[in-house]
């Protein structure tokens, strides 16, 4: 068992200790499966099952770090972790003091297993070609366990793990002209997945429509959870995090300073009870199960990372000052609903290429990408071509908007640079009574 494995190998490694040192150490590992597909074709298929450890030897304000491959024989493991704790001592005098050093000296120990089984992988490709019968289908499947541990030498143990999949793909029309969809979650549902193919076949007959032109200006817009997503993500490089609060160079500078306000249906959280990141951070601290960052649309608080607590005199609340878990709350507007709310206007899926266009108003610019669509009257009439629209959050989500759906979209991740990413987001869609449009 995993997580026995960890502990094993954290009792042995406390064992070397010397003196007045103490040992950080982090787990992490994954047993996953992944499968990219081609024209609806399976191109390629392959599992990974990976475990890392990375230690933390710390002497006063002085600590030297290091993280090693495992290969899951004890003895082997064993041999290379010792060597490498040698090494870690003998850097670490040659090392400057770090003043924002901290770490959890208090004993937490928290354990989350992970209930559900691991998913058939075979039996969920089975499904995905059989929904996508006859679309030319690209995407990426990636399924299975994910593991995250921390153990220190004051007899702190913490233990995470969660089973989940993560499917995203595109089917394509023509060229440019594409529909985008995304599966993911911890339960794994057919009659959802073939849900979504139906919605996007639907999508897909219309895209297949010559497209309409619009013309620079201000429209009223329904913008879907997956296009909501890269705004969110926008507003949280740098907005939500205590450094970039008191350095100033948060875009939510004017909500921190002037007051100023999005709509009161906007509540933002960091929803660290989620359950597909650990509940605990790299340090040793434990995370709250949420922090309101954004109430009725007045700023609450701020993402507090160790390092930045032991700077500002503040308390940490998160791993790292960029959010992993965000929830948007919802509204009261039926995703049935939506096209008749709309009545006349832009149905957008998907953004892209977004960036600051002024930072200290928040104000955004970016594409339109995928199927997007002109409305009339509450019925969907013709694809769009590419615009480009430049606005600001305080308008989009402030004076301007005009509802959240009541359903959201539950949104992981599908990074898997160096592993699976454990951030995830849940969000709705959200009508918008004007979007600026500049070409």
């Amino acid at each position: 068992m995993m997580q026995d494995y960890f502990y094993t190998l954290s009792d042995k490694l406390m064992q070397g200790l010397q003196g007045d040192e103490h040992l950080l150490l982090g787990f992490s590992g994954e047993d996953s499966d992944f499968v990219r597909f081609n024209a609806n074709k399976i191109r390629q298929a392959g599992r990974v099952a990976q475990r890392e450890l990375s230690l933390d030897l710390i002497q006063g304000k002085r600590h030297a770090q290091a993280s090693v491959s495992l290969a899951g024989e004890l003895q082997q493991d064993l041999q290379q972790l010792s060597l490498v704790l040698q090494n870690l001592r003998a850097q670490r005098p040659y090392l400057q003091e770090d003043p924002y050093l901290i770490y959890a000296t208090e004993v937490n120990n928290t354990e989350q297993l992970h209930e559900q089984p691991v998913i058939e992988s075979n039996e969920a490709v089975d499904q995905i070609r059989e929904a996508a019968a006859g679309l030319d289908l690209v995407g990426i499947w990636a399924n299975g366990a994910m593991y995250s541990g921390f153990a220190n030498s004051f007899g702190q143990r913490n233990w995470h793990s969660n089973a989940n999949f993560n499917f995203d793909w595109s089917c394509y029309h023509a060229t440019d002209k594409a529909v985008k969809g995304a599966y993911a979650g911890f339960a794994w549902q057919a009659q959802s997945l073939q849900a979504k193919f139906q919605a996007m076949r639907e999508q897909l007959a219309i895209v297949a429509k010559p497209a309409k032109t619009i013309a620079p200006g201000h429209y009223r817009v329904y913008l879907a959870p997956s296009a909501l997503q890269e705004i969110a993500g926008m507003m949280s490089w740098g907005g939500f995090g205590l450094k970039s609060h008191r350095t100033k160079t948060t875009p939510l500078l004017e909500m921190v300073e002037q007051g100023r306000r999005l709509a009161p249906a906007i509540s933002i959280t960091e929803d660290h009870a989620r359950g597909l990141a650990p509940g605990f951070t790299s340090s040793g601290f434990i995370k709250p199960d949420a922090v309101h960052l954004i109430e009725q649309g007045q700023y609450a608080d701020c993402l507090v990372s160790p390092r930045s607590a032991v700077e500002y005199g503040s308390v940490a609340n998160a791993e790292s000052e960029f959010p992993g878990s965000l929830a948007i709350a919802a509204g009261a507007l039926p995703g049935d609903e939506v096209l008749r709310e709309l009545d006349t206007g832009l149905y957008i899926n998907n953004l892209w290429y977004l960036n600051f266009s002024d930072r200290n108003h928040c104000q955004i610019t970016g594409m339109t990408r995928f199927a997007c669509f002109w409305v009339e009257q509450g019925k969907i009439q013709a694809p769009l071509n590419v615009m480009r629209f430049d606005d600001s959050v305080y308008e989009l989500l402030g004076k301007n908007l005009l509802g959240l759906t009541m359903e959201r979209e539950f949104i992981f991740d599908p990074g898997t640079y160096g592993q699976r990413s454990q951030s995830s987001i849940q969000l709705p869609g959200v009508l918008v009574e004007a979007m600026n449009f500049t070409l």
